[in-house]
């Protein structure tokens, strides 16, 4: 699908980096076949040592040198570096965003031509190609967009397709969720601490039975209650662990971290 494609990366960060690295081990993109772009040459020297890709300090230039653009600018820099490429995008392109809270609208506002957009919304663990992206269609995009777009992150993680009005809300909870997660994993490790462990002991403890937990829920597809249910055995330990969490209010301070951090997203791009 992208044998024949030059792909630039606008913007070539620490996402963007994970993407070129993710596409060409797994052996769906060569190296050649990227140009990337970034504000200093420092860095753009950085890609070339590292990766061994072609770079450039101007966002045209890679444009008009590519069938296939990946923007991977801060939210608040998309409108400059669209307006930059306005002119050098055409139908023939795909134009693939991750930039948090930019809409496809106001993107496809920016271009004089009809050019497909997808919107994605990947998180950090897609630099270990552990990543979960949300994938938002625009009207210019077809099947085969949403395809390329699908094989692009499902390789550094999983994909799922979803309407872009939960975008913000996917912002909220797998984009900002990690954070929340190492929280809560620094958390145990504290309390293995508390209890007696060595701190490492109780930081590969608690990292792999959050691990070990998701994976259950993924790979059952068994609702977390039920799963929970398989650990609480009747009169055991785990349950008056339940009562302190719920006492606590964790769930409810969870679920209020996501929908502020929702709220904010809807923020981002005005600053």
């Amino acid at each position: 699908m992208f044998a024949d494609k030059k792909i630039a990366v606008l913007g070539a960060g620490k996402l963007g980096e994970a993407l070129i690295t993710g596409l060409i081990e797994a052996g769906l993109v060569k190296k050649e076949q990227f140009i990337a772009t970034a504000a200093h040459d420092e860095r753009l020297q950085q890609l070339r040592n590292k990766l061994g890709i072609q770079t450039t300090l101007s966002n045209s230039e890679a444009v008009r040198k590519s069938q296939l653009v990946l923007l991977c600018v801060k939210p608040q820099a998309v409108q400059e570096v669209v307006r930059q490429v306005a002119d050098d995008l055409t139908p023939n392109h795909l134009l693939i965003s991750v930039a948090a809270s930019v809409t496809i609208r106001f993107i496809e506002d920016l271009i004089p031509h009809s050019v497909p957009i997808i919107r994605v919304m990947p998180n950090t663990p897609c630099l270990i190609k552990q990543g979960m992206s949300a994938i938002a269609v625009g009207k210019h995009a077809t099947v085969d967009h949403v395809r390329q777009a699908q094989m692009i992150f499902d390789a550094i993680g999983r994909s799922l397709i979803v309407d872009e009005k939960h975008m913000d809300a996917v912002t909220g909870l797998s984009a900002s969720g990690p954070a929340f997660v190492y929280i809560i994993i620094e958390s145990f490790i504290e309390a293995g601490v508390k209890v007696g462990l060595p701190r490492e002991t109780a930081t590969q403890l608690s990292a792999q039975m959050v691990l070990g937990a998701a994976s259950m829920v993924l790979q059952t597809g068994e609702h977390p209650a039920k799963l929970k249910d398989i650990v609480t055995t009747p009169a055991g330990c785990t349950i008056d662990g339940i009562l302190e969490l719920e006492e606590g209010g964790l769930r409810v301070t969870l679920i209020k971290a996501v929908v502020r951090a929702t709220q904010r997203a809807r923020e981002l791009v005005n600053g």
